[in-house]
C-alpha cells in the first residue's frame, strides 16, 4: 500500500473524528515522505490535552506547522521545544498536538481564562460546512474547550451574537483568549454576512490575533488576522 492509499484509508476510517476536512487530509499524503527532513509538516492524530505547566503558553499544532516554525514564532528554538515537551522525535509533530512554550504564560493561546457558564447550552458536534468561517470557529472552540457551539439555524456569522445570547453564552465587548470573535457585516474586512474567528492572543497594543478560515486568498487555510476591538466586534464564550 503506497503513501496516498494509507492516508486515504485513514481518512475513510476517521472521517467524523478528524478535525480537518478530507481534502486537507488527502493533500497531506506528501507528508509521508518527509521523515528524513529536518522539520516536516504535521500529521493527523487525536490527543487528550493535558494542561501545560504553570507559566507556560499552550500552542495547538495546526496543518502545515513545524517545530522550527513554532519556535521562531515564540522566539525560541526547536531544540528547546523538543526537550521541554519530551519529544522523542522532533521531526514528528501532529495536528491537534499540544506544544508547551516555556516561560510565556502571559500570552497563553490554548486555554481560556473563563470557565463555561453552568447555564450555557453546549453543542456536541460541528454542523457547519468546511471551509466556512463558522466551521472553523466551532471546531477551534471545541479544540480549546471541548465544546461545540450549539446553534445550527439562523447562524450566519453576523447572527452569532443573538444566537449566543439565546443559548445562554456570554457576549462581551472585551476579548479573552479562546473567545469567538464575531464581526458584523463589512466590519474590519468581514463579508456582507459577517465573520467569526477565535482569539488566539491579545497583543500588547490591545488588538487581538484571531485564527480563521475562509479569509483572504487562501480560504481553506487557517489564517491569522489582527482585529481592533470596538464597534461591530463582539466576543462570545460559553
Amino acid at each position: 500500500m503506497n503513501g496516498f492509499q494509507r492516508v486515504w484509508q485513514y481518512f475513510q476510517q476517521h472521517r467524523r473524528a478528524s478535525l480537518i476536512t478530507g481534502h486537507i487530509v488527502v493533500a497531506s499524503a506528501f507528508v509521508l515522505v518527509f521523515l528524513g527532513s529536518a522539520f516536516g509538516p504535521a500529521l493527523v492524530r487525536t490527543f487528550a490535552l493535558v494542561p501545560c505547566p504553570k507559566g507556560d503558553q499552550t500552542y495547538i499544532v495546526r496543518a502545515g506547522d513545524t517545530l522550527s516554525a513554532i519556535g521562531n514564532r515564540y522566539h525560541t528554538d526547536w531544540q528547546r521545544l523538543a526537550s521541554h515537551n519530551n519529544l522523542l522525535n522532533p521531526n514528528l509533530i501532529f495536528i491537534n498536538q499540544q506544544i508547551c512554550i516555556p516561560g510565556q504564560g502571559s500570552t497563553t493561546t490554548g486555554m481560556t481564562t473563563t470557565q463555561p457558564s453552568s447555564t450555557a447550552i453546549r453543542g456536541t458536534s460541528n454542523p457547519f460546512a468546511f471551509p466556512q468561517c463558522t466551521w472553523w470557529a466551532s471546531e477551534r472552540y471545541h479544540q480549546l474547550h471541548g465544546i461545540f457551539v450549539p446553534w445550527t439555524i439562523n447562524s450566519n456569522a453576523w447572527q452569532w451574537v443573538a444566537r449566543a445570547q439565546e443559548f445562554h453564552w456570554r457576549v462581551s465587548s472585551r476579548p479573552t483568549v479562546g473567545a469567538i470573535a464575531v464581526q458584523q457585516p463589512l466590519v474590519q474586512g468581514a463579508s456582507s454576512l459577517g465573520h467569526v474567528g477565535v482569539v488566539e492572543k491579545i497583543l500588547a497594543n490591545g488588538h487581538v490575533m484571531t485564527s480563521n478560515t475562509n479569509w483572504g486568498l487562501a480560504p481553506t487555510q487557517v489564517t491569522n488576522v489582527e482585529l481592533v476591538p470596538g464597534p461591530g466586534i463582539s466576543f462570545v464564550t460559553a
